[in-house]
């Protein structure tokens, strides 16, 4: 044995950090990676979370004014960015789906992404100030979920 290699496992031997490393199971190499940097997923994040401080200011809005509502052109306008939200979580789902990866959080974006119109569809429908808590509560929900769902990391298949 050359004296090289002697020492080297000697240190290795002696360094409780190496043998602790050494004794860790290997990373699987189909371990989930998470998309949360990925451009589109990103822009997903910011979206969503922007659109739910915009649902927070309203709910806020309507505790302190209880007979408070946006006007129909301010709701048309949130309509629109939510409209571009799902689109954003349909095409992040068809992603997933060509993958062949992370097939809960692409069914998660598949049905956040129908939610949403329907959500925002209650909150313009909503007649009391009661109907129009629930229906924010409900929309804040989802798109807190669509920020969480995203940036949680990936978990393997079950």
């Amino acid at each position: 044995m050359s004296c090289g290699v002697a020492l080297a496992i000697s240190l290795m031997l002696s360094d409780p950090n190496v043998a602790m490393a050494a004794a860790q199971p290997p990373a699987a190499a189909e371990a989930p990676v998470s998309v949360a940097g990925e451009p589109l997923f990103r822009d997903i994040v910011m979206r969503a979370s922007a659109l739910r401080g915009i649902v927070g200011q309203w709910s806020a809005n309507l505790e302190s004014t209880p007979d408070w509502y946006m006007t129909p052109q301010v709701l048309d306008r949130f309509a629109v960015e939510t409209t571009d939200l799902a689109a954003l979580d349909m095409q992040g789902h068809v992603i997933l789906r060509e993958r062949g990866t992370d097939g809960d959080l692409k069914c998660i974006l598949r049905g956040i992404a129908e939610d949403i119109p329907l959500k925002v569809e209650a909150v313009r429908a909503a007649a009391t100030p009661t109907q129009r808590r629930s229906a924010l509560e409900d929309l804040a929900y989802l798109l807190n979920d669509n920020v969480e769902v995203i940036t949680a990391p990936p978990q393997p298949p079950v």
